[in-house]
């Protein structure tokens, strides 16, 4: 395989020598907004949202796009032909620059542009046909997880408990109510129909988010948007995570109990397949 390339700050080089200075206030504060764009066959899958969103979060920490639309899209279709294998994803970081340590912005300071690519980790295919153990804990992140912040420290500490228990995602509750995971968006499936919270400024609009009403459609699955009590989340026929890399994955065990059959559920069956047919569409 080739060696690994990188874009930083306008040019394109080997990761591995890729440098940035510890007075970055990505370093220091994290001060910056993220991406992850999955890519199959070097096709980059839902292109325009993830820019969009980027977009978004740059607004929110009142910063402006460095590059724009067409400029992120040459970007990712260099990365993409740089590096192996065909499905991969590219991880965008935007920083507010170099400057003098202090908490307020600097003025007409050059942010920083870093963009890398690394081999789609696909599901295992056991993990697929057995599903994913997850855990609950109370959502103690700060309000505003509507941004896709690099300042993720809340996020690692709610992953970092699953992993201690071989679980395979942290799922979040706020007063009673379910907002996401770690590191994903969460549904729960009852009597048939499939259930979302609404996004607000406690949940990151998954760009899987948007995209399940197509699927749904495609499947023939009745979809609500509402917020969703975390005694049905307890009680639910079917549980599923969205997200860039699991896709749809079901969980079948949540806090060391069976999620309705302790198998993925036909509700997740039909989802995953209109998610793989998505794929294809795109790559004709």
């Amino acid at each position: 395989m080739r060696p690994s390339i990188c874009h930083l700050n306008g040019v394109d080089l080997p990761l591995d020598e890729a440098r940035v200075p510890v007075l970055d206030r990505g370093f220091i504060f994290g001060d910056g907004v993220y991406e992850v764009v999955p890519a199959y066959g070097r096709v980059p899958f839902r292109f325009d949202e993830h820019i969009a969103r980027l977009g978004r979060s740059l607004g929110e920490i009142g910063m402006r796009d460095p590059l724009g639309h067409e400029a992120w899209a040459a970007l990712l279709a260099r990365l993409l032909a740089d590096n192996d294998p065909a499905d991969q994803c590219i991880y965008i970081q935007v920083t507010r620059g170099v400057a003098r340590r202090d908490h307020a912005f600097p003025k007409d300071t050059p942010p920083t542009v870093f963009a890398y690519s690394f081999p789609f980790p696909h599901v295992p295919e056991s993990l697929r046909r057995q599903g994913a153990a997850c855990i609950t804990l109370p959502d103690t992140r700060w309000l505003r997880a509507h941004i896709k912040s690099i300042a993720l420290l809340g996020n690692v500490l709610a992953r970092q408990a699953s992993a201690e228990v071989g679980a395979q995602e942290t799922i979040l509750v706020r007063d009673g109510w379910l907002t996401e995971a770690s590191a994903s968006n969460v549904w729960v499936v009852r009597h048939g129909r499939l259930a979302g919270p609404p996004m607000d400024n406690l949940k990151l609009a998954g760009i899987r988010v948007g995209l399940m009403d197509a699927l749904a459609a495609t499947a023939g699955v009745p979809l609500e948007r509402r917020p969703v009590a975390e005694w049905e989340l307890r009680c639910a026929d079917e549980i599923l995570l969205t997200s860039a890399t699991k896709e749809v994955l079901a969980v079948t065990t949540l806090d060391e109990r069976q999620v309705g059959t302790g198998k993925p559920g036909p509700v997740y069956a039909a989802l995953y397949a209109a998610y793989q047919g998505a794929k294809q569409q795109q790559a004709d």
